[in-house]
């Protein structure tokens, strides 16, 4: 009895040792397996850290290195890298990117380079799918094949890349992060085609924005006169970036009119999808003229998703010939944003629209072969395999032709027959990815210009300022020469006249250096005004541009503290514009019936103060009014997607011409006018704020809370998330802050004797939720408030207590 006994326990303990060493299937998910997630030895009780200091310090030893570093680690956590050679100091970067965040390396090169399926399974087929047809591993592996050509460029990928591997090498399961034990996989080595990978997820984020398929279906719609009326290519109150006037030094290309129409019909079938909504940034120089100090300042926030574990990780590298310190990107060597001992440097998004769709008319049924002109070519076909977690491998064929690849392969997808030309998928110049490295390292002027002169993707607008007084604007990147209007809208594949006419030489990009004005700055808006000889569109910003134009032209003699306040001011030109129009057409006699609504918005201040009852009212009703004067446009009878005006022109036509036939809706049989949109819309306004908040009884919420911002993990576990930010801001005005987008790295730099920073972003420089500074920066960020920047000094003057140590050997 006792050896059944026995036996039947020993049958469950072996039972119960398999099932918790198995992950369960729920649904298409996966939960890892229970025994070696809750283990007190390898589960996530290993990913706890303590909050105290650690005094002893950390000693590695590696071969892969020319001289020994050592890394000291401040009370934020932030690195100071002290190599005795720059290669040595991107070693060490490489090392610290993985050590803190190792699975923000792994999962975004997975979802660049459509590998997600691996790891969550069959739910993540179909944006796998469509990284592989929009090409982006080949553009990967091609990057990858030219950067092979440069010795130094070969030599500082190999020393960020053993970095990683170095790290990784050093793991037992035991000391994963948390997020590979909850999706029960382990980290991979590095390679440089996971940088070039890295590299094609951000230049997707930045731009691949277009409208060619919306705005060929709202032409075909509304006709030439009337799109014509409605989507005019610039907005005569924009303040460029570049202003009117500028005398451009240079003889332009040729860039002659097709001898094709643009028109094509309709296209019935949905949009490439976009990235997120506002991205977008602000930067900006000012001159010794206007400052307290006599240098300049420089200041730069980039408006991204808002994420944990962070977009940026903070560091200072010093290594002989580079000391920077700024805002790195895990997955690239060097520092994207930042500023040395001579210069300081930032970007924001150009706009431009770099990306052109094609049909493509086929020569035989198997779309093997298409037609240009009158030759037959064949198409190019890469095999793509796709790992699926728990099933068989998917087998994919990606076409490609002369144009680029036919992005959707789904049989009867009607796109499957467009191809897609994007700059962002061109093989760039050899040293392209040496960009920011050789930024680094500038002393001036004229070397921050040749730095950029073989940079390619994605587009960005260079602020620049040096210790020796200069300032400037520099437009970097690949920009296709066009005639006007071409790739707009959807262009026919059958005609070579449709390609681009080359690309607009470096030398003629606009730039200026220390205009009169005594600034330079850019918020996403127009480059230039129309007197720039290259024709280009695109999406630009309308309001933060102006806003930012106009104060810096009021201020002088302004110091950092001033410079703070402007990156957290909350006006917006857009309420400023649009609220004495919505006033003046509401019924008079809702002041009297509806003064909880009204009130608010008498007096405002156009700020969207985190307390702010008039910003809830007007968000809501502006809102409101605008998908109401388009919605007939919206939804059409022929359900196609179309592009809707710009919420300025709407103003606009609202301010000049109310009377309109916009306004009119054809479904009703009255005739209505813009008084009659904006009282119809105040009223659903109203409706949507008592259903949503009873405010008749409760009151009007404040800003914040109807904003609701928060800050989501990057693989969407709600555990890792930060709930409610209390915090104003909004989408149109500096202060640029969205649900769970905004200001995702704030810097200041006061340039002089010794140059000196300010920043911050709203996270911590772990990427492990379990770290104490996993987010130990958000209040700081929520509050305006900035850190001090240390390139030298106090890091290493006597007394300094790091809270970490690492000493690398040979």
């Amino acid at each position: 009895m006792r050896f059944v006994t026995f036996s039947l326990f020993a049958l469950l303990t072996l039972s119960a040792f398999y099932l918790l060493n198995q992950p369960i299937q729920v649904g298409d998910k996966s939960i890892p397996p229970p025994g070696f997630f809750f283990s007190p030895y390898t589960g996530f009780w290993q990913n706890a850290e303590a909050v105290h200091p650690i005094t002893d310090a950390i000693s590695l030893q590696t071969s892969q290195l020319h001289e020994p570093i050592t890394v000291f680690m401040d009370d934020r956590l932030v690195p100071h890298i002290y190599a005795r050679n720059p290669e040595d100091a991107i070693f060490a970067q490489g090392f610290l990117h993985a050590k803190y965040r190792l699975w923000q390396l792994d999962i975004s090169v997975r979802a660049a380079g459509g590998r997600l399926s691996e790891i969550v399974g069959p739910i993540a087929i179909p944006a796998d799918r469509r990284k592989r047809q929009m090409g982006f591993r080949t553009a990967a592996a091609a990057a990858v094949n030219e950067w092979m050509k440069s010795v130094e460029a070969v030599k500082f990928l190999n020393a960020y890349t053993n970095g990683i591997n170095y790290y990784i090498e050093q793991l037992r399961p035991r000391d994963y992060p948390l997020e590979f034990k909850l999706m029960n996989y382990a980290p991979e080595p590095w390679s440089f085609l996971k940088t070039a990978l890295f590299r094609q997820a951000m230049i997707e984020t930045l731009c691949i924005r277009e409208y060619d398929l919306e705005e060929t279906n709202s032409l075909h719609l509304l006709g030439d006169k009337l799109f014509e009326s409605l989507f005019p290519f610039y907005n005569k109150r924009q303040s460029p970036i570049i202003p009117e006037g500028t005398e451009w030094d240079f003889s332009p290309l040729p860039h002659p009119q097709p001898n094709t129409k643009t028109y094509i019909g309709a296209v019935d079938h949905q949009p490439f999808p976009k990235p997120p909504p506002y991205v977008g940034s602000n930067n900006w120089a000012v001159s010794g003229e206007k400052t307290t100090t006599g240098y300049p300042i420089l200041c730069n926030d980039p408006h991204l998703n808002l994420t944990l574990p962070s977009i940026w990780y903070e560091m200072h590298i010093n290594g002989e010939s580079i000391n920077v310190y700024g805002a790195s990107l895990p997955g690239a060597p060097g520092i994207l944003i930042g500023f040395n001992e001579n210069i300081a440097w930032g970007e924001t998004n150009v706009g431009q629209d770099v990306s052109d769709w094609y049909r493509i008319h086929w020569a035989d049924e198997g779309k093997n072969s298409y037609k240009v002109d009158d030759k037959v070519l064949a198409v190019e076909k890469v095999v793509e395999i796709i790992k699926v977690k728990g099933q068989e491998d998917i087998i994919d064929t990606v076409r490609y032709t002369q144009w680029g690849p036919i992005v959707y392969e789904e049989e009867n997808h009607p796109k499957q027959d467009m191809a897609m030309q994007w700059t962002g998928l061109m093989v760039p110049e050899k040293e392209e990815v040496l960009t920011f490295l050789k930024i680094n390292q500038a002393k001036n002027y004229d070397e921050f210009i040749q730095a950029l002169s073989n940079y390619a993707s994605p587009p960005q607008n260079f602020v620049f300022a040096s210790k020796e007084g200069d300032i400037a604007m520099q437009i970097g990147g690949k920009f296709p020469i066009r005639t006007e209007k071409q790739g707009r809208f959807i262009l026919e594949g059958d005609n070579s006249e449709n390609d681009w006419k080359g690309f607009i030489p470096f030398t003629h990009l606009p730039g200026e250096k220390n205009p009169p004005r005594d600034f330079v700055s850019s918020a996403n808006q127009h480059t230039t005004a129309q007197d720039y000889p290259y024709p280009y569109y695109g999406h630009f910003d309308d309001y933060r541009g102006r806003y930012l134009f106009r104060k810096l032209q009021e201020t002088s003699k302004v110091g950092t503290k001033e410079m703070q306040a402007l990156q957290n001011d909350n006006f917006s030109i857009l309420a400023e514009e649009a609220v004495p129009l919505l006033m003046q057409y509401v019924d008079s006699t809702l002041f009297t019936s509806h003064p909880v609504l009204l009130a608010p918005l008498q007096n405002w201040d156009f700020r969207f103060e985190k307390d702010s009852k008039a910003a809830v009212v007007f968000t809501h009703w502006f809102d409101t009014f605008y998908e109401l004067v388009w919605d007939e446009l919206s939804q059409n009878k022929e359900q196609l997607h179309a592009r809707l005006p710009e919420k300025w022109r709407t103003i606009e036509i609202l301010e000049e011409e109310p009377e309109h036939p916009l306004f009119d809706h054809l479904s009703t049989p009255a005739v209505e006018d813009a008084g009659a949109i904006v009282n119809k819309a105040f009223f659903i306004a109203d409706s949507i704020l008592q259903a949503k908040y009873n405010y008749k009884q409760n009151g009007l919420p404040d800003w914040e809370l109807d904003k609701s911002t928060f800050i989501p993990h990057l693989g969407k576990i709600p555990a890792f998330k930060e709930e409610y930010i209390p915090v104003g801001g909004y989408r149109d005005a500096l202060n640029s802050i969205k649900k769970s987008n905004g200001p995702s790295w704030r810097m200041i730099i006061e340039l002089g004797k010794e140059n000196k920073g300010f920043g911050v972003y709203p996270g911590g420089q772990s990427g492990n939720p379990g770290s104490p500074f996993y987010d130990n920066f958000i209040e700081t960020w929520t509050a305006g408030d900035y850190y001090p920047l240390h390139i030298s000094g106090s890091i290493t003057s006597p007394g300094f207590e790091p809270f970490l140590k690492i000493n690398f050997t040979k």
